[in-house]
């Protein structure tokens, strides 16, 4: 039996699920997430736990028992609590702040980037402008924004300017050398 798959999920408080076939819906107190699951997975909830079961021990089944509990432990969580991703901005001149709603980059282009929030992105900017948090109940979504936004400028290896990751480490390259 999956490890993931046969771990009970807990229902926070205010947190409300609605099983219409293959669809789960969460409501809770950041939002509300729907997702259609693969109609062979079975969803319970008993006494404010939810389980999730496989028909069979098929090499099918059992990849997506862990698979369909993950992204409805994922929707509570997102739900009750929400997804933050950081970002670490490196460079001279480099920085970031918010328009409004919307994230403005001066990362080294000749036009400044913006990013519009999507869904229930939000985007919040520290330390002068050095520090991106990006936040949202989705954690898919919060993830890929997260990409776009790093996806502008990466991080380069010589000088180690761009944006990274808060727990990303960059490898770092000599360089050139000098003639003798």
């Amino acid at each position: 039996m999956s490890r993931v798959g046969k771990a009970p999920i807990q229902l926070p408080k205010g947190v409300s699920v609605d099983i219409d076939g293959s669809t789960v819906a969460v409501k809770g107190p950041k939002g509300a997430l729907s997702r259609t699951l693969h109609p062979d997975m079975a969803i319970a909830i008993e006494d404010g736990v939810l389980h999730v079961t496989r028909p069979s021990d098929s090499r099918q089944h059992r990849s997506l028992h862990g698979l369909t509990r993950a992204l409805v432990n994922n929707m509570v969580t997102g739900v009750s609590a929400g997804f933050t991703r950081v970002l670490q901005i490196e460079g001279v001149g480099y920085r970031a702040e918010l328009d409004g709603k919307n994230l403005v980059l001066y990362v080294g282009y000749s036009h400044p980037v913006r990013f519009a929030p999507e869904r229930d992105i939000a985007y919040n900017v520290e330390e002068r402008g050095r520090k991106v948090t990006i936040s949202g109940t989705d954690k898919e979504f919060v993830g890929e924004m997260a990409a776009r936004v790093r996806k502008t400028r990466p991080p380069e290896p010589y000088k180690g300017k761009g944006i990274r990751y808060d727990n990303e480490v960059v490898r770092r390259k000599a360089g050139k050398t000098g003639k003798v």
